[in-house]
């Protein structure tokens, strides 16, 4: 999976799922909402992805169409 998407790309293809992405660009750069990425990986639990990120690797989102947080990113996105 090499293919740079949109978010909304992302969204539509991967839905209600957490997702591994690397080589984001961010909107307006304020480092929270992605513009586009290449999504790395889609096979993984929250638990892998949140080992991943931690260890600088990528950035792991929830698709969720709604734009809720799921529970337990706020810690990642306010630290």
């Amino acid at each position: 999976m090499t293919e740079r998407m949109t978010w909304e790309q992302i969204q539509k293809k991967y839905p209600n799922q957490w997702v591994g992405l690397v080589d984001v660009q961010y909107q307006n750069d304020d480092g929270i909402s992605v513009e586009s990425a290449i999504v790395k990986y889609t096979d993984k639990t929250k638990s892998e992805l949140t080992r991943l990120v931690l260890k600088g690797e990528i950035i792991s989102r929830h698709t969720n169409p709604e734009g809720h947080l799921q529970l337990g990113m706020v810690g990642v996105l306010c630290s």
